[in-house]
């Protein structure tokens, strides 16, 4: 166990803790204007959280006049770069200082194990919050190359009102994703968390406040896509909307903002990333544990996660052996146990749709190796076994369509232009990953890869350094790095002629 905490302690807190389901608008928490709530139900046992705000388009009205209203008088956008640094800064303090409440928020909310919200979720949120704070005041505008006579200007301006549709699986960081770029730009801010996992978000706001942000700055709307989403898809007075979810839903948003008043719609959305590993791959063992802990954490909720295992045909016994090995770690455990490291599906839903996939593997020919069944079934809460396929044919549904749960298929190949071949055969593009010991290799895979990451003898590895996002229905635009603040932007062309 580490210092701050035991699977005693951290039950004892989670019974403790007091949670506010009000929406959180300009400046101040309320209830839906409708009065109407729903019940946060913790996947990891089973027990209401709390009673959440049901908010409607009555309260994204609310939330739009409120950031309306602090864009239009500046109260933010206007004031001094360094003095908007200080305050992110001083929010990311607070995430710190607040970490294990933000952490046990998650961890209840959506099932992830508790060693992780800490030390993944808390960290890279507060992180990303704090690097965009960073670069506030170290982004400089253009000067264009002109005649004599002129002197043209390219400046970034702020788009105006931001809303922000974020998805279950990362709900904290998903969220720093957008509040950082967007706050740092100057916008005002309309966070939309799913109704499955609300409660971090509405804390951030919080703490948010506290640290300096203005109040209508920072508004968060909980409630359903349909209700809340929706109305602020098609709000005519909301000049930006980014999205991270399903693709469906993602076409969704873009219909939205054409229905209305086409607004900038940015979209990070579904996977089915490959792993190719070469029989040269340089450390077998690495694959490995690579391929088999980026897969099941996060119970497999992960957007990015490699579902599908591209593995060279002479080498796949040797794989096949060591992965076996590493399977049985991850049975899932008490989330709230700092040892666990796979914990519950976020809810009953996901739960069914995991498990229907099982079964359509099994029905369509493939190997069950490990798994494949429901776990944990007297503990009240939603959890499934680490679950692995082999002889896995690339027409089979759970070769072809996004699981998000704990589900591993094993492909073999002899030819590796053909495993790009079959890689690539995906209307998605988010990630991909190649294992040799030969770089040249290595880089032409690379570039035939069509996705927005591709990964070279590991997976998963990078920071907010470099943008995150995909090809084709993976999405448009990025997140994290520099290249966000295209997202929340608009470029301006003065031309001054002298």
């Amino acid at each position: 166990m580490s210092a701050t905490g035991t699977t005693t302690s951290w039950h004892e807190r989670a019974s403790r803790l007091a949670i506010d389901g009000r929406a959180f608008i300009g400046g101040l928490r309320v209830e839906a204007r409708s009065g109407a709530r729903f019940d946060c139900i913790s996947p990891v046992d089973g027990r209401k959280l709390a009673e959440v705000a049901r908010c409607d388009a009555a309260d994204a009205d609310a939330a739009v006049v409120a950031a309306r209203a602090a864009f239009e008088d500046r109260r933010w956008a206007g004031m001094a770069p360094a003095e908007r640094k200080r305050i992110l800064i001083r929010f990311a303090d607070l995430m710190l200082a607040h970490r294990d409440e933000l952490a046990l928020l998650e961890t209840l909310d959506m099932g992830k194990p508790i060693r992780y919200s800490q030390s993944v979720d808390v960290q890279l949120a507060q992180n990303c919050i704090r690097w965009y704070g960073e670069a506030i005041d170290k982004i400089y505008d253009q000067v264009a190359p002109t005649g004599e006579d002129s002197l043209a200007l390219v400046t970034r301006e702020p788009v105006g009102v931001v809303a922000a549709v974020i998805p279950w699986n990362y709900p904290m960081l998903m969220a720093a994703w957008k509040i950082g770029p967007a706050l740092a730009s100057g916008n005002s801010l309309i966070l939309k968390p799913s109704e499955k996992a609300p409660l971090s978000s509405l804390r951030l706001a919080e703490l948010a406040l506290e640290a300096g942000v203005p109040p209508g700055v920072f508004n968060v709307l909980p409630g359903y896509g349909n209700e809340a989403g929706s109305a602020l898809g098609l709000h005519m007075d909301v000049d930006c909307i980014a999205f991270t979810g399903s693709t469906r839903v993602g076409k969704q948003i873009l219909q939205m903002a054409g229905q209305s008043n086409l607004k900038r719609a940015w979209t990070e959305l579904g996977g089915k990333s490959a792993n190719i590993v070469c029989a040269d791959c340089p450390d077998l063992d690495a694959a490995v544990d690579s391929a088999i802990g980026s897969i099941y954490f996060n119970q497999g909720e992960s957007c990015n996660a490699p579902s599908r295992l591209f593995v060279e045909a002479s080498i796949k016994d040797a794989f096949l052996e060591k992965a076996m090995a590493q399977v049985a770690r991850y049975a899932p455990g008490d989330p709230l146990d700092e040892e666990t490291i796979m914990g519950a599906i976020v809810d009953p839903v996901q739960m069914k749709t995991v498990l229907g996939y099982i079964e359509d593997g099994k029905r369509e020919g493939a190997r069950l190796l490990a798994g494949g069944n429901a776990a944990r079934r007297d503990s009240g809460g939603l959890y499934v076994e680490p679950t692995l396929f082999d002889g896995v044919d690339p027409g089979m549904r759970i070769a072809r369509e996004e699981i998000f749960g704990p589900v591993l298929s094993v492909l073999s190949f002899t030819d590796l232009d053909e495993a790009v071949r079959q890689a690539n055969a995906t209307p998605y593009g988010l990630a991909a990953a190649v294992w040799t010991a030969d770089m040249s290799k290595a880089i032409r895979t690379a570039r035939a890869l069509r996705a927005g990451t591709v990964h070279v003898n590991q997976y998963d590895n990078d920071d907010i350094t470099v943008p995150f996002g995909g090809y084709k229905q993976s999405g448009n635009g990025r997140d994290k790095s520099l290249h966000a603040f295209d997202k929340y932007t608009e470029l301006k062309t003065t031309w001054i002629r002298i």
